[in-house]
């Protein structure tokens, strides 16, 4: 899909990588088999949102809750994580963009903090695409962090209480000074947010496919940009 062809090109999509774990099942495979599929997946996917001129792309990876899946899971996504942020340093150079990790990265290891800190550095800046991997993150604790710190900003007199304000909190949460999120995408024929995005996707379109994500390819992505287009985005008021 070419950027002159899509008048309608979502500057901000999010996608929650949904499905590795039913795909490596329905193969008789591991699960940690389907979240190499996907990490494979997600490297496609960011790359074809930069080529068509996607702006953000922000990628659900773990969530908060994840922490309660088995060990031996945990291990195998922070593994893969491990894997990525390796290759980035051999190929640094190879994908223009900035990549930045939101959510709480207080609780993963610090080798891999070390290193998404380095990545994160050495990529600030660049022009092209924004990619966002959340990591360890939910929508509900962002929303808290960033009305706590503003709760810490009017006692100690920085603000007012009066000052508080939808413009304050945006600028308090991970995604500050980026663009709200147009299109949320959820393969694997579930229909439901997850925690994900809940701030920044108050207005976006909701495109849910039974395709699982080891699956997900370019030419889905293209099927949810039609959609994308064919919607009438109101924002609370009426359609023209």
């Amino acid at each position: 899909m070419q950027q002159d062809a899509t008048p309608l090109l979502p500057r901000h999509i999010g996608i929650i990588m949904d499905g590795n774990g039913r795909w490596a099942k329905r193969r008789s495979l591991p699960r940690s088999a389907g979240h190499r599929q996907g990490a494979r997946t997600f490297r496609t996917i960011s790359r074809y949102c930069r080529d068509i001129g996607i702006e953000y792309l922000t990628v659900y990876a773990f969530s908060t809750e994840n922490w309660k899946r088995p060990q031996e899971e945990i291990d195998a996504i922070m593994n893969l994580l491990r894997d990525y942020l390796n290759e980035l340093e051999r190929h640094s150079d190879e994908d223009e963009g900035v990549l930045r990790f939101i959510g709480d990265t207080a609780p993963l290891a610090e080798d891999l903090r070390l290193r998404i800190d380095e990545v994160q550095a050495r990529t600030a800046g660049r022009p092209g695409i924004t990619v966002n991997i959340a990591l360890n993150y939910g929508g509900r604790a962002e929303i808290v962090r960033a009305v706590q710190r503003a709760a810490e900003l009017a006692v100690s007199g920085e603000i007012s209480p009066d000052a508080v304000d939808e413009a304050l909190v945006n600028s308090l949460l991970y995604t500050a000074g980026q663009p709200p999120v147009d299109l949320i995408i959820r393969p694997s024929g579930e229909q439901r947010l997850s925690n994900f995005m809940l701030w920044q996707g108050a207005y976006a379109e909701l495109v849910f496919m039974d395709v699982l994500w080891p699956d997900f390819a370019p030419a889905d992505l293209d099927r949810a940009l039609e959609e994308y287009q064919r919607r009438s985005r109101r924002f609370g008021g009426i359609g023209s």
